[in-house]
């Protein structure tokens, strides 16, 4: 499995399930689809979902973590 660490504007980081590529993919359709559309993911070391919008994303980068 491939995570992806997502850093928002006000400094959270979540790391989530999916190749960089796929998340920002995710990323992308959530911000063309209107601006309170959340791109929702797994977030590792949890069962649960988080949703992050777009605009507040500063950084995606690829996460060291392996399984």
């Amino acid at each position: 499995m491939s995570y992806t660490e997502v850093r928002l504007l006000n400094g959270d980081v979540f790391t989530v399930e999916g190749a960089l590529d796929e998340v920002e993919s995710k990323l992308s359709d959530a911000a063309r689809s209107g601006q309170s559309r959340l791109a929702w993911f797994t977030e590792h070391g949890t069962d649960g979902l988080v949703g992050v919008n777009a605009v507040h994303v500063a950084t995606l980068k690829v996460s060291e973590l392996s399984d």
